[in-house]
């Protein structure tokens, strides 16, 4: 997508950047006076705010002597507000038929997200709407309306699963406020009613202290009235009740610093365990998501490619039916694939592949080991042109070192020529080691 940026930082969606092969076009018209341009990828075009996988940015060319270049600040919607499900499309129309038009996959997709961001809760008439507006557009296409009606109905569709969406996230979001100021409210009012229970306490102790006082007062009175008629056993009763209340004062401290140990010790007891217990949480948490992705990174490889799972990481195999024959170019067929594998991988960046080249057993070790070695090279160079990182990618070969069958049968033979794009990272919780030291 298309979008002009202004000073203050309003983006502004001018439209969709088809790609006829490696050329795009697109004229647009906007009331900014002075913006930036950006490319950024999308779900679909009737997004209303840029996602931060920005592809593009305009510069003033280098030849240009007069104008000023501003920098302006611009928010970016983080990764997963618009792909929050990569869950497969199971539609016939979607899965098999090749000529449906983008705008009808853009369509599907945008009611998808609409649903997952709880459109049917907080937007749920327009998300009908949009249900609607969807399935006419399909039953333009399968009735073969023309292009042009089914791109329109199509784009009408993703239009208002868009509003939906932004209606539900706002609603969500004021929920969320709403949810989060009665918690406080209700933690100041604990708070408050906590304080004062404190003070009832603390008057309280004050008051039963005072009486204490005063009958201690009145104790030595009356032992002073009796002073006269047995002065020594006033005295001796005096001593005994000062201390008694040293006694009973210490009595109370040490049980009230015992009691508040008990407390402290309890309660790091109680954030130990929540802590550990949360702590597991996590960590079984991130092991399942780890197998989720690695489950959904298999299906979508292996509609591209032969791929199975090992302890090295995701394994898909390109036969070399993909290649010319003793050759190391790639057919058409194998590039449209490697462009599919590449869309897929791109979107998980933590991801690392290593490209392994084989041969049978026909030929020279050295032509053998340079084919493999060639074919490797040629499959990372190609996954590189497609925006792979270089440092997320390398290439072995292996010659005829490891065959996956025998070489004494022309089939065996066909099955050990093959490169072997092997998938790991963290993120899928496996870690590819090769077997042979040659890389290209």
């Amino acid at each position: 997508m298309v979008w002009a940026v202004s000073p203050e930082g309003r983006a502004v969606n001018l439209g969709e950047l088809a790609l006829d092969h490696s050329n795009a076009h697109l004229k647009a018209i906007t009331d900014l006076q002075t913006f930036g341009l950006i490319v950024t990828a999308e779900p679909y075009s009737a997004v209303s705010q840029p996602g931060n996988m920005v592809v593009m940015e305009s510069v003033v060319p280098a030849n240009v002597a007069q104008g000023e270049e501003i920098s302006a600040k611009y928010e970016l919607v983080g990764r997963g507000t618009y792909s929050a499900s990569n869950e497969h499309i199971q539609n016939a129309i979607f899965g098999i038929d090749r000529t449906t038009p983008l705008e009808l996959f853009e369509a599907r997709n945008a009611l998808r997200i609409a649903h997952i961001a709880a459109g049917d809760k907080y937007a749920n008439s327009i998300l009908a709407k949009a249900d609607g507006q969807l399935k006419q557009a399909e039953d333009a296409y399968r009735q073969k309306q023309g292009k042009t009606a089914v791109e329109s109905a199509a784009r009408e569709t993703a239009q208002t699963a868009e509003e939906a969406r932004v209606m539900a996230v706002k609603q969500r979001a004021e929920d969320e406020a709403q949810a989060k100021s009665a918690a406080e409210k209700k933690a100041a009012e604990e708070r408050e009613a906590k304080a004062r229970a404190d003070a009832d306490a603390e008057s309280k102790r004050r008051a039963d202290a005072e009486e204490a006082t005063k009958q201690a007062q009145a104790a030595k009175a009356e032992a002073e009235r009796m002073k006269a008629e047995a002065e020594q056993a006033a005295q001796q009763a005096a001593q005994a009740a000062e201390e008694a209340g040293r006694q009973k004062q210490e009595a109370e401290k040490a049980k009230a610093e015992a009691l508040a140990q008990q407390h402290a010790l309890a309660e790091q007891t109680a954030k130990a365990q929540q802590a550990a217990a949360q702590s597991e949480q996590l960590r079984q948490q991130a092991e399942k998501e780890k197998q989720e992705l690695r489950s959904r990174l298999l299906q979508q490889l292996n509609s591209i490619l032969a791929t199975h799972d090992s302890a090295r990481g995701l394994i898909a195999s390109m036969s070399d039916v993909l290649f010319k024959t003793g050759s190391f170019e790639l057919l058409p067929g194998a590039r449209e694939r490697l462009a599919k594998i590449s869309g897929i991988v791109l979107a998980y960046p933590s991801l690392h592949l290593q490209v392994e080249g084989h041969t049978d057993s026909v030929g020279t070790d050295d032509y053998n080991q340079q084919l493999s070695e060639k074919r490797a090279g040629t499959v990372r160079d190609y996954l590189v042109q497609q925006g792979i990182s270089t440092d997320a990618i390398e290439a072995r070969g292996f010659g005829k070192t490891e065959p996956v069958a025998s070489n004494d049968s022309p089939e065996g033979r066909q099955q050990n020529r093959r490169v072997e794009m092997v998938i790991s990272g963290d993120a899928i919780g496996a870690s590819a080691k090769a077997t042979t030291p040659l890389q290209q």
